[in-house]
């Protein structure tokens, strides 16, 4: 900033100092006010431009995205949960090259670029996954979060009563500073994605409240698998101010996501494991609700994923409050699902789509026929159409990548000759 010494001088925002007398503080504020404001405007001219600027728009490969709306497809698309990470040996090299554990990968947007494209180089999948974590959310917003080797996610610090939801925890947050670096992943991924000629989607996600929620107060994949419950027990109403606070950081960060490049995005509600059904259904769903339909008031076309895990009770729900793909984990019974959903939309045409769920223990000690089978059998009971190919878990890191690309494979030869057939 140019200092005022003249009353004659004229500054860079193009203000000229006044003749009347006027202390040089109150002019210096007054500069410093203009030239805020010009670099402000300046900044979101440079966004409006950026945004303009987004690589990968409409990739030729769009057969995920037909998939999830419900549209013919010529063969079923296929990506896997965790399809990034620790079974691929370039990963675990990556990872010790840089010298940084998961976590801190996920700090730097060319890390997750990088890792985010290496399955989709190795294997021929039909999209692309952010490769993020389900509790960035939770750190955002003050709970620190760490993952020791071996011990699976922990919170050391967890909300313990509603009186540290007041004072630990902001009503909300400011998404695209907080997360900036997962904003500018979607954007830089879409370039390399578009460089290296993949033509393929690049699909989003975040997790759901009450997932977000369990954490927060304690609960993990291990231990305090209880922590959930309890508050929504002893502290109803906490519970709900929390969770609500969570759904509009949620629904905030997914549309950036889309604003920034994502063609389609996935609400994980991952521990329903740990809540009944009566709970679910009273502080869980609403929230997914409010997210779906905030979304689609958002971005009408871009196709919404939504998955509750171990709670097969709720499929034709998240059907109803506007999911236009259902996952299913590796429990869901395959005729079930597909006629409870067509059931409830009032016929097969308006059903939404399903994506899943081969059972990911093939990968690791089955043979190349067991996956063929089984992958043939998938394709059977669900329909080579309105579905995305997916495992009904993520990969857990001792999958043989030779296995993993077998079944990438069959279901793409599989698929294309049911529907040629038909």
């Amino acid at each position: 900033m140019m200092i005022v010494s003249s009353p004659s001088m004229i500054t860079r925002t193009g203000l000229r100092r006044p003749k009347t007398k006027i202390s040089n503080r109150a002019w210096e504020r007054k500069v410093n006010a203009i030239s805020k404001t010009t670099t402000m405007r300046q900044s979101r001219a440079n966004d409006d431009e950026e945004s303009t600027q987004l690589m990968n728009r409409n990739p030729k490969n769009d057969s995920m995205i037909k998939a999830a709306r419900g549209e013919v497809v010529d063969r079923t698309p296929v990506w896997l949960f965790r399809q990034a990470g620790r079974h691929l040996p370039e990963y675990q090299e990556y990872k010790k090259n840089r010298g940084k554990n998961f976590l801190q990968l996920l700090d730097d947007p060319e890390d997750v670029c990088e890792v985010t494209m290496q399955p989709v180089r190795r294997y021929k999948l039909d999209a692309a996954i952010l490769f993020s974590d389900i509790l960035v959310i939770a750190e955002a917003m003050n709970v620190a979060v760490e993952m020791p080797g071996g011990k699976g996610i922990v919170v050391p610090r967890p909300i313990e009563t509603p009186k540290d939801l007041e004072t630990k925890i902001p009503k909300t947050i400011n998404v695209e500073e907080k997360l900036s670096h997962v904003l500018k992943s979607v954007r830089r991924i879409n370039e390399q994605i578009e460089k290296e000629g993949l033509e393929i989607p690049l699909i989003g996600f975040s997790a759901a409240p009450f997932t977000l929620m369990y954490y927060m107060v304690g609960g993990s994949s291990r231990k305090n698998t209880d922590s959930g419950m309890k508050w929504l027990k002893n502290h109803p109403e906490a519970s709900r101010e929390l969770l609500g606070r969570l759904t509009t950081v949620v629904i905030d960060y997914l549309d950036l996501q889309i604003q920034n490049g994502a063609h389609m995005v996935q609400v994980f509600e991952a521990m329903c494991e740990h809540i009944e059904e009566k709970e679910f259904y009273e502080f869980a769903l609403p929230e997914m609700e409010k997210i779906a339909k905030e979304l689609k008031k958002r971005h009408p076309t871009v196709p919404l994923l939504g998955f509750a895990r171990d709670a097969p009770y709720a499929i034709a729900d998240l059907q109803r409050i506007g999911y236009d793909c259902i996952t299913l984990d590796t429990v869901m019974d395959r005729t079930y699902a597909r006629n409870t959903l067509a059931e409830a939309a009032g016929g097969k045409e308006k059903m939404s789509s399903v994506q899943g769920n081969f059972d990911p223990t093939l990968l690791i000690d089955g043979s190349f026929e067991d996956i063929e089978k089984e992958a043939k059998k998938m394709l059977e009971d669900f329909g080579p159409q309105k579905l995305i190919a997916n495992l009904g878990a993520g990969l857990g890191g001792k999958e043989d990548c030779a296995k993993v690309d077998y079944f990438v494979n069959a279901i793409h030869r599989l698929s294309e000759e049911m529907i040629t057939k038909k």
